[in-house]
């Protein structure tokens, strides 16, 4: 915010001084630009309000504005829809004086007594049609300002090249109405900017101290990236100027003179309106004005800004955290236990997180709304992590999409961090928005798992720093993705590699306080080695080490499998299977008992018993049991022991059910 009048200059002569109108930042380097000789590219928020002459404004309001408090006589704008308009009073009859002003070339040939008759030779005659067909180009049109970019172009062109008349045009969109490309697949561009770097400083204002140093003609778009990079970055003559979202003294000035439209404003303090400052960060003026509005919609009070911002971000009519039931999240650790197997203390951690995101009890204030929970699960492979994420999204919001995966492997590169939160602007993608920042704008409850988290590139890394901190990412095209909804989930296998070791020298001994103290010991150490320490130091709460699969364990998973396959039987072909488990308990036991096989946790299992899975499938191939039969199926360790130390599997169709 400040406090500029371009009207008046300092003594010694340096600049402008303060006076008592307030405008934005980037509108006093406008004026700043436009003294010093320079045409300007204005970029970015350009339709949004702001706050000029204590009121609000629009940027067409605010922009025209500076340039009349700088001395212009006329202001022009121009936009692919409406064409050539004057939004201030007055300048549409000054525009139109300055046109009339203007002797048309045929009549100069008859007031010098010049022949204005055609050519008899035609290529002579073809030659004053090509100059009458110029000089109709630049004549003013009978209907009015001229609506069509060329004619607008060459007009603009003419009037802020001439020392005549103090002038300002503002070109809003151009990008839409030409498309980027080259100079000679786009020559709008090339004469837009041959009358910008023409343009001259007016007559009327060459003594004494001027208002400006040249006519103005400006560019107004909403991504500068859409525009050819030769048009603005060739020429030293042309700034660029970022128009951002307001500073904390406009959302201020905004707060207070919208404090009577909020539900709950008669008992508002002024401490009330510092917070809404703070949790305000980002936003436009468009969207404090609408908050006003969510105040009252969805029964939230200016004096409690947490509960207003995630209604107003969130716009949604149920939030899935307020559905749940208490008695389902006190006994999320029993759940979750039902599902993961031998992982009571990582099952223990996460519901605890739960059950404080449930009550809402956590540190932090009012606009850094961090995810509800984020965790590090690390430890042995195929014990659970992934699973575990499964079966969190599925408690909390009674639907397992809510859980969305992202394999860090595929984000090793720098430039992957760009696939997060999308492609700057004039770079292929830039339009589709990031992978996450798109996930979580159409699902704000989610559950994010980010596997493998070791192998992104540290770049990818500090994404997430920004997650964990703030609580929101910005993609590429200027929009925000708050995370305050969601749970975060990184795992690793960081330290993996080392259990094989551990399980030879210690076996079924290896207690889980020294899996623990080894795993921390290793994702601490990695986080150094890639140079991010900090990342390390914002999850350190939340790591949880998984436990290696024990002994009685094993078994649980290995019933649990059988039991989907007997489930996926019964499904497609009406066929009961019954595992016999005094074979199979023992076998799949004795498999997992080597400490290469407990490496891999229960994906180990899985695999053992695809020798199972296959026997079945080759006794339904050759015996084809009817619908309604029962078949039996176990391992015999004794045959074929000396040739097959993984036992035999065999099927038996049995007819009836028992």
């Amino acid at each position: 915010m400040s406090t500029i009048d371009f009207t008046k200059g300092a003594d010694d002569g340096t600049g402008p001084v303060a006076a008592d109108g307030m405008m934005p930042l980037w509108a006093v380097s406008l004026g700043w630009e436009l003294r010093r000789g320079r045409q300007v590219i204005l970029g970015g928020q350009i339709r949004d309000r702001w706050w000029f002459e204590d009121r609000p404004a629009s940027f067409r309001e605010l922009v025209a504005g500076v340039l009349e408090v700088r001395g212009a006589d006329v202001v022009g704008w121009w936009d692919p829809v409406a064409g050539l308009t004057f939004p201030l009073p007055g300048h549409a009859e000054a525009f139109a004086q300055l046109e009339a002003n203007r002797t048309p070339t045929a009549t100069k040939s008859r007031d010098t007594g010049a022949d204005d008759r055609q050519p008899d030779n035609p290529r002579a005659r073809r030659g004053a049609d090509r100059e009458r067909d110029r000089s109709n180009l630049l004549s003013p049109r009978p209907a009015g300002p001229p609506r069509a970019f060329d004619d607008v172009v060459a007009t603009v062109h003419r009037l802020t090249a001439s020392p005549d008349a103090a002038t300002a045009f503002v070109f809003q969109d151009v990008d839409h109405h030409l498309p980027p490309g080259q100079p000679e697949s786009n020559p709008g561009y090339l004469r837009l900017r041959t009358a910008m770097t023409d343009a001259v400083a007016p007559r009327s204002t060459l003594a004494g101290r001027p208002p400006h140093a040249r006519n103005a003609i400006l560019c107004a778009v909403g991504d500068v990236g859409r525009l050819p990079g030769w048009f603005h970055l060739e020429d030293p003559r042309i700034a660029l100027l970022h128009i951002g979202p307001p500073d904390p003294s406009e959302r201020r000035l905004w707060l207070t003179w919208l404090r009577g439209d909020f539900n709950g404003a008669p008992d508002a303090s002024r401490h009330d309106i510092e917070t809404l400052v703070g949790a305000t960060d980002g936003m436009s003026g468009w969207d404090i004005e609408a908050l006003a509005r969510t105040s009252w919609l969805r029964d939230a009070p200016l004096q409690k800004p947490d509960k207003l911002l995630e209604l107003h971000r969130l716009n949604v009519s149920v939030d899935p955290w307020t559905q749940l039931d208490r008695e389902t999240v006190a006994g999320a650790a029993g759940v979750l236990a039902a599902r993961v197997v031998g992982q009571s203390k990582a099952v223990d951690a996460v519901a605890t997180v739960l059950q404080a995101a449930f009550v809402g009890i956590d540190f932090g204030g009012s606009g850094n709304a961090r995810p509800r929970g984020a965790f590090f699960f690390v430890g042995p492979t195929g014990v659970g992590k992934t699973e575990l994420a499964k079966a969190v999204a599925e408690l909390m919001f009674g639907d397992q999409s809510a859980y969305a995966r992202f394999d860090m492997s595929e984000y090793q590169q720098e430039h992957a961090a760009e696939r997060l939160a999308g492609a700057p602007p004039g770079y292929i993608g830039h339009e589709q928005g990031g992978e996450l920042t798109r996930r979580v704008q159409e699902r704000p409850f989610s559950v994010l798992l980010f596997d493998e988290i070791e192998k992104a590139h540290p770049r990818v890394l500090d994404k997430f720093l920004q997650i964990l901190e703030d609580g929101r990412l910005t993609d590429g095209r200027g929009q925000t993705a708050y995370f305050s909804q969601c749970l975060i989930i990184f795992t690793s296998n960081t330290g993996a590699e080392a259990v094989q070791g551990l399980l030879s020298d210690g076996g079924e001994e290896v207690p889980y306080a020294a899996l623990e103290a080894h795993f921390t010991r290793a994702v601490e150490e990695k986080f150094r080695t890639i140079g991010r320490p900090e990342i390390y130091g914002r999850l350190k709460p939340g790591v949880v080490v998984f436990d290696m699969l024990r002994r009685e364990h094993i078994v649980k998973i290995a019933d649990r499998l059988l039991g989907q396959l007997t489930e996926s039987v019964r499904e497609r072909h009406q066929v009961e299977v019954v595992p016999d488990t005094d074979t199979l308990h023992p076998w799949i036991t004795e498999r997992m008992s080597d400490p290469e096989h407990q490496a891999y946790g229960g994906r180990q299992i899985r695999n053992e018993l695809e020798r199972l899975r296959a026997a079945v499938v080759g006794h339904f191939l050759a015996h084809r049991p009817a619908p309604g039969s029962r078949i039996r199926v176990g391992i015999d360790t004794e045959a074929d022991s000396d040739t097959d130390s993984a036992g035999t599997p065999w099927v038996r169709t049995e007819e009836g059910r028992g």
